[in-house]
């Protein structure tokens, strides 16, 4: 069964920053996808098991972003 999850993410401003992220987050062990909504900052990730907040929050900032 799949868990998906909704994080806000803050300083995105174009596209680039959305294949920043969603490339990131997609690198997670178990992530399945990823969707990310420029306007709203809200990042959707579905995974084949609950990740933990703190992989997710370590992706996004490797890809210079932050959680809100």
């Amino acid at each position: 069964m799949s868990t998906t999850s909704t994080y806000t993410v803050t300083g995105m401003t174009c596209g680039h920053c959305v294949a920043s992220v969603t490339e990131e987050v997609q690198e997670i062990s178990g992530v399945q996808d990823v969707q990310v909504v420029l306007e709203s900052g809200i990042l959707t990730v579905t995974s084949a098991q609950p990740l933990d907040d703190a992989t997710v929050r370590s992706a996004v900032e490797e890809a210079g972003y932050a959680l809100a």
